[in-house]
């Protein structure tokens, strides 16, 4: 699932060996090293927070840009969902490119394209040229670049974080971007009331930091690739479609997520627009978007012990039932204040579904099938994204802000509803139990070229002991 409003946040019989992934073990405790001191995902956390930060601003931008561009609330939803069908078209591609080539290589060329891409925008805003087009042609290039880098960051850090700290990180990463959240609604919203080219500056930035730091990670993202350029590139999107196919959690997770994420933003883009329509001032609109930073940030530092002591199935459904109940009180006060008061309590179980749900794919998803794992889960976020501008702003147009959040909170409470009757989900126990589930994986025959009993490691990376 991923973080809302955004389109967005990866989880003994017998103990699979782990890629060696940050280095040797700790000689005094046997276990991995600490997080702080692995080079290598440092160097990608702090270029991928630079990014989440500078395209947090230039996200809060869009829609009042492209407000001001078209004077219409429904126009300016048709212009944010232009920019996301790139998302939803390069995705699965995306994928397998990933499980194909040099991630790090990869991520530096993507990541240099948006830089550009983003820079177009910004000067164009500064010398009062920009058009609705243009802004939606960037949106369209730029969500096809995040389609590439998402899948591809996704398997570097399966590659440089050992599975035991998978939930740890993913949570870092959830924390990330709920502190970029706090940070560029404000921001943004300054930025903006500066000039309308400044935020739109920040994406630019942004990319162009993630491109540095993975430049700098000289430990390998990926395995041998030989293997996986020797199918042909159909035939890999396949085998990885098979393979989450194949398992109940994934299947039966994947339509109800996107359901979830257009309800939850619909509703997000219903609130903001009306606030522009009706003349709210930027910074006030920031301080929504610091709302939804406070409730992540906060749920972020909870979700590593939530995960590790609540078993996965009553995780996601308490934390999807406060977040169906928010958008109940919301719509019931349709307040300002009441926004501000609810949203960060409707998200902060949110994080820990996102770790937990996201750490036990990695975990139990060999490493070579890992950029197309990200990229078909990742549809549960992006094939909401077209659709998420245009149920808020037109539900919103024809109906009202009122009638718009009721049909929005009461769709939130009924796929709720359904997800807990996932029996898959209930089956899914803390990460002490994740080993034995892959190996278990390995074992059904799902998991393409692994032996029954072994769960599947890092192609030509070998794990401890070997």
């Amino acid at each position: 699932m991923s973080t809302p409003p955004s389109a967005e946040s990866r989880p003994s019989l017998a103990s699979p060996p782990a890629p060696d992934a940050s280095g040797d073990l700790d000689p005094g405790t046997g276990a991995p090293p600490s997080l702080l001191r692995n080079r290598s995902y440092l160097l990608l956390m702090t270029g991928l927070t630079a990014e989440s930060l500078g395209a947090g601003v230039a996200l809060f931008a869009v829609p009042l840009v492209a407000y001001g561009l078209t004077g219409s609330v429904v126009q300016a939803g048709v212009v944010a969902a232009v920019g996301q069908v790139g998302a939803l078209l390069a995705t699965l591609p995306a994928g397998v490119v990933a499980d194909r080539v040099d991630r790090r290589r990869l991520v530096v060329a993507a990541a240099t394209v948006g830089a550009l891409l983003w820079t177009t925008v910004a000067v164009a805003a500064g010398t009062g040229s920009l058009s609705a087009w243009h802004l939606a042609a960037v949106l369209f290039g730029a969500s096809v670049v995040g389609a590439l880098v998402d899948p591809a960051t996704s398997g570097a850090f399966r590659s440089v974080v050992p599975v035991p700290q998978l939930p740890t990180a993913l949570a870092a990463v959830q924390g990330r971007d709920a502190v970029a959240s706090l940070l560029a609604g404000p921001l943004g919203g300054a930025l903006y009331a500066v000039a309308h080219a400044v935020p739109l500056a920040g994406a630019a930035i942004g990319h162009a930091a993630t491109a540095v730091c993975t430049w700098l990670v000289r430990e390998p993202l990926n395995g041998d690739v030989a293997a996986a350029r020797a199918t042909r590139p159909v035939a890999a999107l396949r085998e990885g479609l098979r393979f989450v196919w194949s398992v109940p959690l994934f299947r039966a997770l994947l339509g109800l997520f996107v359901v979830i994420n257009v309800a939850f933003g619909g509703l997000m883009v219903g609130i903001n627009l009306e606030l522009v329509r009706t003349g709210t001032a930027p910074l006030l609109i920031g301080l929504v978007d610091l709302a939804v930073g406070v409730g992540v940030l906060v749920g972020a530092v909870l979700a590593p012990r939530l995960v590790a002591r609540v078993r996965a199935g009553l995780l996601v459904v308490a934390a999807l039932g406060v977040l169906a109940a928010g958008a109940v009180v919301m719509a019931v006060l349709e307040s300002y204040a009441a926004y501000l008061a609810v949203l960060p309590i409707a998200l902060v179980l949110v994080p820990a579904v996102n770790a937990g749900l996201s750490g036990y794919a990695a975990a139990v998803t060999p490493p070579q099938l890992q950029g197309r794992l990200s990229s078909v889960l990742g549809l549960t976020g992006l094939a909401a994204g077209p659709l998420v501008p245009l149920v808020g702003s037109g539900l919103l147009d024809r109906f009202g802000l009122g009638t718009a959040l009721a049909v929005l909170a009461g769709l939130l409470v009924v796929t709720v509803a359904v997800v807990s009757t996932v029996r898959p989900l209930w089956r899914v126990g803390t990460p002490d139990t994740w080993a034995d589930d892959a190996v278990a994986l390995a074992a059904s025959g799902a998991v393409p070229g692994a032996t029954a009993g072994v769960a599947p490691d890092e192609p030509g990376r070998p794990g401890p002991g070997r």
